[in-house]
């Protein structure tokens, strides 16, 4: 008998860890996807009765590594051909607060199911194929309908996460109105987000940021005051219209154009790199030094498509063509209507550019006869200016010369 199991293009594994525990039954997104068609099958994760010490001697007794990744929440994770297959203990909620779930075991398969977020994910599949639903969730992924689990404002409370993950899977698997009961119960309760950590917010709100039906979902978010307790300052009009010129997947981007909120990559508790990135995006206004960090208006220039090649290539000797491609999208996406401007031809531009290197260093001013110290700095100084003003194009002998033109100019940055 053919079965969704038969979706799978490759199930020795499964069949492997079946052989050594019948009871077990896959659980949650791979069940789901497997009912759409298989093709987004990525993680298949278990559930079984068995305690997860006697899952781990079993496993371990048949030659399977195994590694403990959360023994005290019942999981264990199986390794069979470098494949992951997490396998966790059936469980019943303790006690919650709001963020974390002291738990029990249990061998009641509805009892586990309960516990879950939605609908959707609470289906179970046993090594015969056979699906068991104890919440409709067939019924709602077929409707394009997602719900919580029983009371949505308990599920909500046992983990406001949840209110974030409600936006995300609604986006892929969700229709143009949300449930209206789920919606009820997030707005009275959206002040529960605050109190998650930021790394677990970030993590949720990034994929978000990259997946489907972005608007619709932000605009849900906003009605539902969520987006608010997540990103104080956005700006919508701004990503839209980003969005509509094939704004790339990339979520920090995506982030960047949608806020500009300051210290919002710390507050998020996002990386270093992905903080400075993010504040780097609106610092200039646009307006891009082309020599150095100077303030003077005259050396600067509004990163545009009517760049010249010549200063194209003063800016990206200067500045990182991540940083100028972000640019590029923020100061697009300012504007409040189509300029006819080719935005994407500057950034092809940009991307298939040579970043340009200048060609001397300060061991070459040295071999001059200028002693080491300041007058070096001043003058390499000097001919990178010239260098960048002449669009990056002169060689190491062009740039040789210049500088041997130079040397007379500065008498007092040479410690004479």
């Amino acid at each position: 008998m053919v079965t969704i199991l038969d979706r799978l293009p490759d199930r020795s594994g499964l069949d492997r860890l079946w052989s050594i525990l019948p009871q077990a039954r896959l659980v949650g997104g791979s069940v789901r996807d497997l009912l759409l068609g298989g093709q987004d099958v990525h993680d298949l994760d278990l559930a079984t009765p068995e305690p997860p010490e006697e899952v781990q001697a079993q496993l371990q007794a048949a030659g399977i590594k195994t590694i403990p990744t959360g023994l005290t929440h019942g999981t264990i994770t199986a390794l069979i051909d470098h494949v992951p297959y997490e396998i966790t203990t059936l469980r019943r909620d303790v006690s919650t607060d709001g963020r974390h779930a002291e738990v029990a075991w249990t061998t009641d398969w509805r009892e586990d199911a309960a516990r879950r977020d939605f609908t959707i994910n609470a289906l179970f599949c046993d090594r015969n194929g056979t699906i068991h639903d104890f919440f409709d969730g067939q019924q709602d992924l077929a409707a394009h309908r997602l719900r919580f689990v029983g009371d949505a404002g308990q599920r909500i409370e046992e983990d406001a996460l949840r209110i974030l993950r409600f936006f995300r899977f609604d986006a892929r698997f969700g229709s143009e109105t949300p449930d209206e009961t789920a919606i009820a119960a997030i707005r009275t309760r959206a002040a529960l987000v605050e109190g998650l950590s930021a790394e677990r917010l970030a993590s949720e709100m990034l994929r978000i940021l990259v997946g489907p039906n972005l608007m619709r979902t932000l605009l849900h978010m906003e009605g539902a005051g969520i987006l608010a307790c997540v990103i104080p300052s956005y700006r919508l009009d701004r990503l839209s219209r980003a969005l509509e010129n094939d704004l790339p997947e990339d979520p920090v981007l995506r982030l960047g154009v949608l806020s500009d909120t300051s210290g919002l990559g710390r507050k998020l508790r996002l990386s270093a790199r992905k903080s400075e990135r993010l504040e780097r995006m609106h610092a200039r206004n646009g307006l891009i030094s082309c020599d150095g960090d100077s303030d003077n208006a005259s050396d600067r220039l509004r990163i545009s498509p009517d760049l010249s090649q010549d200063a194209l290539r003063q800016l990206l000797s200067f500045h990182s063509r991540e940083s100028l491609n972000d640019w590029s999208w923020v100061v697009q996406a300012e504007s409040k209507a189509d300029d006819g401007r080719d935005w994407n031809g500057l950034r092809t531009r940009l991307a298939t550019m040579e970043v340009p290197v200048f060609p001397l260093a300060g061991r070459d001013v040295v071999a001059l006869g200028v002693p080491a110290g300041k007058a070096v700095g001043v003058l390499m100084n000097e001919v990178t200016r010239w260098w960048r003003a002449n669009g990056c194009l002169p060689d190491r002998e062009a740039c040789l010369s210049e500088l041997k033109r130079s040397l007379p100019l500065s008498p007092r940055g040479l410690g004479g």
